[in-house]
């Protein structure tokens, strides 16, 4: 049975749509959820800060914002009685939640897709689809668009 819930977060409303499926696995099962949140690595961000292009204290701030984030976040998933943990790794998103598997001894990942195809997904890649093919544990994606994760937003 899933004991270890891994659900990466980037901050949308998208992403924030697969709580209440996560929601549903984990209360019954009293499995503890990990929130995962990845800030990019900066190498292109330096180079920008270096520039004069953007501050050098943006990471800083990002982290800042994402550990705000997180915590409001499990806030919400603890007033129901789920058990949490939040986490945060800078590198590149699908890396840093397949690494997390092992690490945090994850049995299920529960993520969106926004479901981008041709030249979008071309030009800006899937995250979910590198995790997808690559996870050692089982996956349950939820193809998420604006508009259902708007609703989702309003049923917290």
């Amino acid at each position: 049975m899933y004991k270890r819930v891994l659900v990466p977060l980037d901050g949308s409303p998208v992403a924030e749509s697969i709580l209440p499926f996560v929601e549903q696995v984990a209360g019954p099962l009293d499995a503890q959820v990990i929130l995962l949140s990845v800030i990019e690595s900066p190498s292109a961000g330096e180079a920008l800060a270096s520039a004069g292009l953007v501050s050098p204290d943006i990471w800083r701030l990002r982290e800042l914002e994402i550990k705000q984030y997180l915590a409001d976040v499990e806030r919400r998933l603890g007033a129901k009685g789920i058990r949490v943990e939040r986490r945060l790794q800078m590198g590149r998103a699908a890396e840093e939640i397949l690494a997390a598997v092992p690490e945090a001894g994850i049995d299920l990942i529960a993520m969106t897709t926004q479901g981008r195809s041709g030249i979008a997904r071309l030009l800006v890649g899937s995250v979910a689809e590198a995790v997808l093919k690559a996870s050692p544990v089982p996956v349950l994606m939820l193809r998420a668009t604006p508009v259902a994760a708007k609703s989702a937003s309003h049923a917290r």
